[in-house]
């Protein structure tokens, strides 16, 4: 057996780094997609209770699998230890692959609001040096992502109380302000599946379950508090932004939160805007890298990857090789790759990560519990078969891969567990 991770996160470490993977990505980058599959802002606001209310049930599972099974690797273990090896390796590999992708959407959002010209070149930079961040412990991972959540809830709170009190169109106004552009259940479904991406950082408190202290009891806690926070700042940056844009031009925007305090009267503070969008992708970049690094080590111990990557570094006490390998391929995809791609191609690799969490906790037994992972279940494929055909297709398309060498490998004797 590998070295195990050292336990240094309490309640707030853990509640901070769950806020600092979901508070940003929704906001700065998952918004503008969603408005435009809702069609008004009724239904994307509709869309985001969705998401929150899936999320809700997924969060419960995990928390209640997390107390059990407190290693890294998250529902990797729990489909593991629940369900059997193929649904652990299943979940696993939809997580690595769909966050990989996650990973480069924030680097890359990085690069639009820092060097829009320069994009890729900036997205890989922030790679590099979160990378090294990461590499030298989590808890300076945790103190650096205390001081982004900090500057980020500053700047959203700017925007919201900005947007305030600004006449503009209607909540339900559709395309051009008409109110007329509701796209009816299929929109509230693929609205909330694209905000899904944002609201899935809460895992990353699950998947660090080996660097948590007490976690029977402090993973169960800080869930469900970090979802909550987040659940408040986006409806209220939603609300604000709609309320000034509208859903049409919301849908067509690049940047909605600079647009938004530009139409509000305010664009001086667009610059300030700009600087919260990037230290926010920061922060989601830099929780999403952890998170992917301890799923990659779980798998490495029982052979579904490289035994190398199951290292843990002797001082840092991090899974030091795990993390570099992750940092490469989110180096390399992010020189190459699309931002909006990204969503909906992650979105659906995580509600499949998620719908096995909510399987793995049905089989915990009768009650309240089982109730909510029944309701996870039903959510997380509804929001991932509407996501749109392309990100479906891609996505399933990997999953059977990944099942394929699953099957070739284990044939040939080569995976034991």
């Amino acid at each position: 057996m590998t070295q195990e991770l050292r336990r240094t996160l309490g309640v707030f470490d853990a509640v901070v780094i769950g806020l600092g993977a979901m508070v940003g990505a929704g906001i700065f980058v998952a918004l503008a997609p969603a408005a435009g599959a809702a069609g008004s802002g009724t239904l994307l606001m509709a869309g985001l209770a969705l998401a929150a209310v899936v999320a809700y049930c997924n969060a419960m599972a995990s928390a209640r699998l997390a107390a059990l099974y407190p290693a890294s690797g998250g529902t990797y273990v729990y489909g593991r230890e629940r369900l059997g090896p193929f649904w652990g390796y299943l979940a696993g590999w939809g997580f690595v692959v769909g966050k990989t992708a996650s990973c480069a959407a924030m680097a890359l959002t990085v690069g639009a609001y820092v060097w829009p010209e320069q994009a890729h070149g900036v997205a890989v930079g922030a790679v590099v040096v979160l990378t090294a961040v990461n590499y030298g412990g989590v808890q300076k991972s945790a103190w650096l992502t205390r001081a982004i959540v900090v500057v980020v809830l500053a700047v959203l709170v700017a925007v919201v109380a900005v947007c305030v009190g600004v006449d503009g169109p209607s909540l339900g106004s559709g395309p051009g302000g008409s109110g007329a552009g509701g796209s009816g259940v299929g929109g509230v479904l693929q609205a909330g599946g694209l905000l899904f991406f944002a609201f899935a950082g809460y895992a990353r408190i699950a998947t660090l379950g080996e660097e948590v202290r007490d976690p029977g009891r402090t993973i169960p806690r800080a869930i469900p508090v970090a979802l909550g926070i987040a659940l408040v700042v986006y409806a209220c940056v939603a609300v604000a932004v709609l309320s000034v844009l509208g859903a049409g031009e919301l849908a067509s925007s690049a940047a909605p939160l600079a647009d938004a305090v530009r139409a509000a009267g305010a664009p001086e503070l667009a610059p300030v805007v700009r600087v919260g969008a990037a230290v926010a992708a920061l922060g989601a970049l830099l929780a999403l890298i952890l998170g992917v690094s301890r799923t990659t080590l779980a798998m490495a111990r029982d052979g579904h990857l490289p035994g190398v990557l199951a290292a843990v570094h002797p001082r840092f006490q991090v899974p030091h090789r795990a993390e570099l390998a992750v940092g490469m391929v989110v180096a390399v995809v992010a020189a190459v790759g699309d931002l909006r791609g990204a969503i909906g191609f992650s979105s659906f690799g995580v509600l499949a990560y998620y719908a096995i969490a909510n399987a793995s906790a049905w089989t915990l037994g009768p009650g309240r519990g089982r109730v909510l992972a029944a309701g996870g279940l039903v959510g997380c494929g509804a929001l991932a078969f509407a996501l749109p055909v392309s990100s479906v297709v891609a996505g399933a398309a990997v999953l059977a891969v990944g099942a394929a060498a699953y099957g070739v490998r284990r044939r040939a004797g080569r995976w034991g567990r």
